[in-house]
């Protein structure tokens, strides 16, 4: 489990839902493993609006990550960084690129079918989507400081995962078992 999903879970009985004791739970006796993910410095800049700053900084100290600042970072990003990184949709395709239907003489019937379109076929591997290239590749030109900051929190967010462990609400004691990094919600039919 990601500290990234740490930062979304409360306690699931409903007595503590109220309870800010509930939120976040706390981390004990985990044992932790580094994968690497490729860096995203926007995928981390627009995901840092939707945390919690001193939950996460809770939970990570409880994991020993001490280092992050007490004040949830903002970054500014220049204009042409960002313009850079997004496909351009001001204009809609060409006719000429829109490819046409053919005609499926395997239909049984004569009815038109709204599943007719042809598909491409499976190759068992995906094709990449150039906006999404484009956006995974570029990197927004930044202070080295905040590019540091950055690359930090990618690593706690995104590379550091809760293999084993628990967590535990603070309002209820209740204890989520987590193995091989998943934690397991599911409540005894008493407590739910």
């Amino acid at each position: 489990m990601k500290l990234l999903t740490h930062n979304f879970l409360t306690c699931a009985i409903k007595t503590c839902k109220p309870s800010p004791q509930s939120y976040p739970l706390h981390f004990r006796g985990c044992e932790l493993v580094r994968a690497e993910v490729a860096y995203n410095p926007l995928f981390i800049i627009g995901v840092l609006g939707r945390l919690e700053w001193g939950a996460l900084r809770e939970g990570a100290g409880e994991l020993g990550f001490t280092d992050l600042p007490a004040e949830k970072p903002h970054f500014s990003i220049p204009l042409s960084s960002t313009k850079a990184s997004l496909p351009d949709t001001s204009t809609p395709p060409a006719d000429s690129d829109i490819p046409e239907e053919e005609e499926d003489t395997n239909m049984t019937t004569s009815s038109p079918s709204p599943f007719s379109s042809p598909l491409p076929p499976n190759t068992n591997e995906p094709t990449p989507t150039p906006a999404l290239t484009q956006n995974a590749a570029h990197t927004p030109d930044l202070p080295p400081e905040q590019d540091k900051l950055l690359r930090r929190l990618h690593e706690v967010l995104l590379e550091t995962q809760v293999q084993d462990g628990s967590l535990v609400c603070g309002n209820c004691g209740h204890v989520y078992q987590i193995k091989e990094g998943i934690a397991n919600f599911l409540l005894p039919a008493h407590l739910v």
